[in-house]
Parts: C-alpha cells; structure tokens; sequence
C-alpha cells in the first residue's frame, strides 16, 4: 500500500512553499500544464485505452464505459478550461476593496488558499485535470484519488502535471495523483485533518455519504443527480418534451440530468405521448419508464412512417422508444443510462412531496405558462438550483456565467451550486489600524 504519510508530507511542504494567490506563476502553469497536455495527448489516449479495455472486459455498462473514455474532443474541451481558468484569475484573486469603518480603520479582505485540498472521485479522467487545475491555480496543494477503473489514464497524466509544475517553478509535490487501487490508502486519507484542509468528493451518493460520514475533514460534497422536472397544467407540452429530453441525452450520466418527469394528472397522458413523438427518430435509442397509469397512453403514439414509393429519397429507418414500466423502486433512482421516467401528480403539492422526498438537493425544474404555480414551485422546493422553463443541464458554471468549475456543491455552508475558483479561496480581514486602539469605552 502506498505511504500514506510521504504523501501527506510531501504535499504539506510543497503548500508551505507555495507562493499566494495572484502570483505570476500560477498563470505561467495554466500556461504550460495546456502545452503539456496538448503534447502527450497521445500518451493518454493510449493509456486511457488500457482503462477502457479493462472496463469493456469486466463487463460495465455502455454509459459508465463512456464515462472513463476519452477522446480528441476532450483535449479542446481542457484546454478550453485552462484558458478559461487564466482570463478568471486576475478577478479572482485580487484583494478586495478597502473600507473605512466608524473609528478610523481601514478594513478589506485578502484571498488566501485552503491549504490542502483532497478530491477522490470516480470514472471521469477528466476530473484529474481540474483537481490538478483549478484548486492549484488559486494557491492551494492537491491530494487526487481517481477510482482504480482510471488508474492506467491517471498514471501518464502524474507525467503531465509534474512538468507543468516543474516548468512554473511551482513546489514539486503540490499535486499528489495517487493511482494505488487499495481502498485502505482512501481510509487513511479521511483519517488526517491534520494535514488535509477540504475534502471534495465526485461520484456517486455512496461515495459522498462514505466521505461525509468517515472523517472530520470539512466537505464540500455534491450529492447524487436525483433531479426532477414538475410539468404543469399550463405547460407548453412540445416546449416541456424538448425540455425533458435535453435534460437527459445529451450526457445521461452527469449529476444535473434528468430522472423522473413529474406531470399534473390533466396533461400526464398527452405528454407521455407528446415525449414519444419528440423523441421518436433520435439518432440515439432512449428509454421511456412510464407510471402504470400512462402505459396505455404509450402504447397510442402513431410512428413516423418511412418514405415509400418508387420516388421516395433513401431514409433511416425511424426508431421506436423503448417503453417499460415504472416502479417504486425508481423513485429516488439515478438511472445512470438514456432513460427519463414519467409518474402522473394530482399538482405542485403531490409534486413538491415526491420531490421533498426522493430529491437529492441537486437540480429541480418546474415547466409552466402560470406564474403563481413558478413562484410557489420557487418558493417551496430546496435544491442547489431551480430552473424555470429550461433544461436542468442549465445548471453548469460556465453555462451560468459563473466560470469554470469543480463540481456542483449540494451543501449549504461556504458554497451551493457551481464550486468555482472563488470557491476555492478562504480570506483574511486586513485592518489598517494607524494606530488605533480598542480602548476602554469603545463600542462593543
């Protein structure tokens, strides 16, 4: 098992070192930690096919597989972070705006780092390059554990980031990517507060519930994407099956998709059918989970026809939706594949309980014309975000304006929502006392 302890004290002596937040040289490695990545993408492909090999072989599923994959597309989408990262910077990192209090002091905030930040993980490889970015861009050390399906991938990236760091001048050991597999190495990290500042868990809700409940260590944790998507009576049906579907396909296994559709009794039915239509033809399959009460209006949705006659162009053959029935035991299921369930509600009460629930604090959208029924949905419902006629994939940093980030936090201290660089800062009161002394007869 590897030494836990050497890791620990490697990184606490690099953050000792490391310079503060501002510093020239964190540009310089957002800099070169993209050169580096763009020069050995081939190596980490190569690597990476060894993890997805091994996944293949052991029989996971086709999204979890597409989870660990990597491709030549993600290398724009990283280096896309990375600059992103660098125009925040300047922003970010800067001291706040001085103050003049009642006695004549000066008093502003000044940015400092965590100190060291511990992110264990699973599945996306692309994880690795943000713990290695973002949390370091800002001043602080970074403790990285990716689950062992990626360990192959995580060993050609340690290459990446140590000469990023190196060519930065940046301390050698300010990130410590750990690819030893022994889940003992994750209980001995959880069991030093001494040395570890924050930990950020990413993956699924028994991770984060095993991370929250095994150590001491302050959390900054996003739970499971157990997300819902209240459809009202007033709701534009087209507009709420487009709204479904985008909150679901384009990445089914993300934590801001959709699970379960939850639709007023007076439109269930049609937009079961409304969701059919819009989805019939995709150039991917999907599957449709239907409440008991809604089979039949599944099983009444005319398909698109193919093209016939001898003038007729070529077509692909359209494709029918899966449909299968829904249980109870997918209410508060992430189903982690291209499936969105529907279950009829009597109205926003019935809606605000199931959501109460099985919800996981995440991602909760409401689609509705009435504007009473939004505000009461705003008013009632508790979750990181809340989207109002729009796809819940909306719920991103970057799509938000907010700029990159590290995770999505469902947590209610320090940050909710978009985990991005301000996140990963705590800060200092400076106060310019010029002499001023908090004397007898000083206000309290």
């Amino acid at each position: 098992m590897t030494d836990v302890d050497d890791i620990l004290t490697g990184v606490t002596t690099a953050r000792a070192a490391l310079p503060p937040p501002g510093d020239a040289r964190y540009d310089r490695y957002c800099a070169v930690l993209a050169a580096h990545l763009t020069h050995s993408w081939e190596d980490v492909l190569a690597a990476n096919a060894v993890d997805v090999g091994r996944a293949v072989a052991a029989g996971l599923g086709a999204d979890l597989v597409d989870r660990l994959a990597l491709h030549k597309r993600h290398l724009a989408t990283l280096v896309g972070l990375i600059d992103r990262t660098r125009a925040a910077l300047p922003a970010v990192t800067a001291p706040g705006p001085a103050h003049r209090a009642d006695n004549g002091t000066t008093r502003r905030r000044l940015p400092k780092p965590f100190g060291v930040a511990l992110m264990i993980y699973e599945a996306r490889p692309t994880v690795t390059v943000e713990g290695a970015l973002l949390p370091v861009a800002v001043g602080n050390a970074a403790v990285l554990r990716g689950g062992a399906e990626i360990a192959a991938t995580n060993q050609a990236l340690v290459a990446v980031v140590d000469r990023a760091l190196a060519d930065a001048e940046l301390p050698d050991g300010t990130v410590a990517i750990v690819t030893d597999p022994d889940r003992r190495v994750v209980r001995a990290l959880l069991k030093r507060p001494d040395a570890i500042d924050v930990l950020i868990p990413r993956g699924s809700p028994s991770l984060i519930d095993y991370c929250r409940t095994s150590s001491t260590i302050p959390v900054i944790a996003s739970g499971g994407g157990v997300n819902h998507l209240y459809v009202d009576r007033s709701a534009d049906l087209d507009l709420a099956a487009r709204i479904a579907l985008d909150s679901k396909l384009g990445e089914p296994t993300a934590c801001n998709t959709l699970e379960l559709v939850l639709a007023h009794t007076e439109v269930a039915r049609e937009l079961t059918r409304t969701l059919l239509r819009t989805g019939a033809g995709l150039a991917e399959p999907w599957l449709l989970r239907v409440d008991p009460r809604l089979v039949a209006a599944s099983t009444s949705v005319a398909r698109p026809a193919a093209p016939s006659g001898p003038d007729a162009a070529p077509a692909a053959r359209p494709t029918t939706t899966p449909v299968v029935e829904l249980t109870a035991a997918d209410d508060g299921r992430e189903f982690l594949e291209r499936s969105i369930g529907i279950r009829p509600v009597a109205g926003l009460d019935e809606a605000v309980d199931h959501i109460r629930r099985f919800g996981s604090g995440h991602t909760e959208g409401v689609v509705a014309t009435d504007r009473a029924v939004v505000d009461a949905f705003l008013a009632r419902v508790d979750a990181a975000a809340l989207v109002v006629n729009g796809s819940l994939r909306l719920h991103d940093g970057p799509t938000m304006g907010l700029g990159p980030e590290l995770s999505i936090s469902t947590g209610r201290l320090h940050v909710r929502g978009p985990v991005d660089l301000s996140a990963l800062l705590t800060y200092s009161w400076v106060i310019e006392a010029d002499g001023t002394l908090r004397g007898e007869g000083a206000a309290s």
